[in-house]
């Protein structure tokens, strides 16, 4: 009888058939190579896709709903016409995920807020107060999940539809009980629909330049009319002279630090970056091998490329003695690396 077949061992502690680094220890093995590419893919097309959501808020601010095409996005976001028709298949598919990315962000400030243990004006108060924050610090995305989806077609009239329905759901259901008589749900809905004809008027005056007083100044009366119906016009009034809420600088979150980059994004440079901010003082090589670049002509480009733009800097040794290049990312080079390591996929 034949001996009986044994597993290969383990070379180095690497199972069979498991992607090893080139014998000097230097090169990137082939898995190591493909993760670095799918982790550029990734990271590439999730930054293109919020760069062109962020460009459609903006630009129906600027030009309404109905006057934005998708050469206007294109345009502005610094993408091509190519790689916006890979991401969304027209202008209208655009538009609702532009939406439905400025509502969630909205959305969850408010959850966020609401989720406590306190009586259900002061919940009520403290989402109301997230909301007018983020129409502050974000006056695209609020002017286009408030103004904008008005005319943004039947599909979004729908969406908006569904999102007034929740608002008006949540004021309903947790309206105080015992402290007024019953009450329809038709109350709650012209409650929401007049404090949103309230923020609708001052987002389209500020868009027009005629006002520049922050939305958080009308938290008070805003609460007034939603206690009303509830609580009675003594509650009203209390909530109207309550102290105005501090002001605070807005935090505007949505932000794209690349837009003013001389810089075409591609899946290298994006593994380039990502490998210098996980390696700091690595030489060519090292970089090379952590973004998955077998070709040092291409690597050495790269970083000539990236070190032009100010996003990396080195310290170079004395070639002469044998010693490496250190690259090490610049304090722009943070900022745009930090965008490109949380940017959200919109």
């Amino acid at each position: 009888m034949p001996p009986p077949t044994r597993s290969k061992a383990p070379v180095n502690g690497t199972a069979p058939g498991t992607p090893r680094e080139s014998r000097d220890g230097s090169g990137p093995s082939t898995g190591s190579r493909r993760r670095a590419r799918s982790v550029g893919r990734m990271r590439v097309g999730e930054i293109q896709r919020a760069r062109i959501l962020l460009a459609m808020s903006e630009l129906v601010r600027e030009r309404g709903a109905a006057g934005v095409t998708v050469a206007h996005v294109v345009s502005r976001s610094g993408v091509s016409r190519r790689t916006f028709y890979e991401l969304f298949a027209d202008r209208e598919a655009c538009f609702l995920a532009a939406f439905d990315s400025a509502v969630t962000a909205g959305r969850e400030r408010m959850a966020a807020a609401h989720a406590s243990e306190a009586p259900w004006r002061e919940r009520i108060r403290a989402a109301l107060l997230a909301a007018l924050e983020f129409l502050d610090a974000e006056p695209e995305l609020g002017y286009l999940c408030v103004v904008g989806a008005l005319s943004g077609g039947q599909r979004s009239l729908e969406r908006r539809a569904e999102v007034l329905g929740s608002l008006i759901d949540a004021l309903h259901q947790g309206r105080p009980d015992g402290k007024s008589p019953a009450v329809e749900r038709v109350v709650a809905e012209g409650v929401v629909g007049a404090v949103l004809s309230v923020i609708h008027a001052r987002l389209v005056e500020q868009s027009l330049g005629r006002r520049r007083e922050p939305l958080i100044e009308l938290l008070n009366p805003l609460m007034g009319i939603v206690v009303l119906p509830y609580l009675g016009s003594v509650a009203a009034r209390r909530e109207s002279a309550r102290p105005a809420p501090k002001l605070e600088p807005p935090v505007k979150q949505h932000v794209d630090p690349l837009r003013e980059l001389d810089m075409r994004l591609t899946y290298r440079t994006v593994r380039v970056l990502l490998a210098i901010a996980s390696t700091p003082a690595a030489s060519n090589r090292e970089v090379a091998s952590a973004a998955g670049i077998t070709d040092q002509g291409q690597i050495s480009k790269l970083l000539a490329r990236l070190q032009s733009l100010g996003l990396i800097q080195k310290t170079s040794g004395d070639h002469t003695r044998g010693e490496r290049n250190a690259w090490s990312l610049t304090t722009k080079g943070h900022d745009v690396t930090a965008t490109i390591q949380t940017q959200p996929a919109g």
